[in-house]
């Protein structure tokens, strides 16, 4: 039995946009990375470092799993 592929999901997007429009700019500012950075995390083509993480989480005041999430691809 194998274990089914998963992948990291994520919602910075829409709480970039809910925080007033931010952009990826700015976000990246805020927590340390590059505009880069953030573009591809959102895009899921890089997994962020638990830090980045939790900076991520914390810049828009929510609980890690409502940020990010574990989901079958």
């Amino acid at each position: 039995m194998t274990a089914p592929d998963r992948r990291l999901s994520n919602n910075i997007r829409t709480l970039r946009f809910l925080a007033g429009e931010m952009t990826q700019s700015e976000l990246g500012q805020r927590i340390g990375v590059t505009r880069q950075t953030i573009a591809a995390i959102e895009a899921g083509k890089y997994s962020p470092s638990l830090e980045v993480a939790f900076r991520i989480a914390e810049t828009f005041a929510k609980p890690l799993d409502e940020v990010f999430g574990w989901e079958e691809a």
